[in-house]
């Protein structure tokens, strides 16, 4: 089985974010970087899929120079080769990401059985990719799943948690499939893993420009949550107001 799984360069999770002086990018000078926890779910996929079963993985990403960083780090945890579209840092929309990979995907020598996505990005989370990529190459795709398996020769059997249970879909491969968070335990890079990812191939290419559709007018940052705390004395004399809050919310 031969599996790419696209990852997006994506800040870390719970780091402040501030933007730039013109509100179209978020400033970036101070944070760290990581893969979305959706996609580093679909990267242990791909690798027991090929454990399993036998065949290649691949990740792929679209970013700047720096997204090499986190190509090493799926290759530490077991994806065979790396794909690098690279870009001047600059943010595409969903259909020009999508091309760019559609493209990339076309340009392989040998064809993919499966091209995992995670269900959505950490930053955008516009859940739009996937099915493009799926659309434009022709293949069917299965969105937010929770567990694949290989039933079959050429024929995959994916689970998807809803409110009543789990639908299953069975569809033949090649696929476009989207994970969710939660369909495994991604391993951690190891020492070893991280000196033998040094010496995987790493394929880069210039992302292929496409004129952007959608305009971005700003970001906004949404308002945090605040929390008040009103000094109701000190000592003894506090006491009354004390009683009297513990009143008013039905206490006493």
């Amino acid at each position: 089985m031969n599996v790419l799984v696209c990852v997006k360069r994506v800040p870390l999770t719970g780091g402040r974010m501030t933007l730039t002086e013109d509100e179209r990018a978020i400033q970036t000078r101070h944070l760290g970087f990581t893969v979305s926890p959706h996609e580093e779910c679909g990267a242990e996929e791909a690798i027991r899929l090929v454990e399993t079963h036998g065949g290649s993985s691949a990740v792929l990403t679209l970013g700047p120079p720096e997204a090499e960083e986190q190509l090493r780090d799926m290759m530490a945890i077991g994806i065979d080769r790396a794909i690098h579209l690279v870009t001047d840092g600059g943010e595409f929309d969903p259909q020009a990401t999508a091309a760019a990979i559609v493209a990339a995907v076309r340009a392989q020598e040998e064809p993919f059985d499966l091209i995992l996505f995670g269900t959505e990005s950490a930053d955008a989370g516009n859940y739009q990719v996937a099915i493009r990529v799926a659309t434009a190459l022709g293949l069917p795709v299965v969105n937010g799943i929770k567990s694949i398996e290989v039933v079959g020769d050429g024929t995959l059997r994916c689970e998807q948690e809803v409110a009543a249970g789990r639908d299953v879909y069975v569809v033949p491969t090649p696929a476009v499939v989207t994970v969710k968070e939660g369909i495994n335990l991604p391993r951690y890079p190891s020492v070893p893993g991280r000196m033998r990812a040094k010496r995987k191939p790493v394929d880069s290419s210039e992302a292929a420009a496409v004129k952007a559709r959608l305009k971005m007018t700003r970001l906004v940052v949404p308002e945090g949550s605040t929390k008040q705390a009103e000094v109701l004395g000190r000592g003894p004399e506090a006491a009354p107001a004390v009683v009297s809050i513990l009143q008013e919310i039905g206490v006493l």
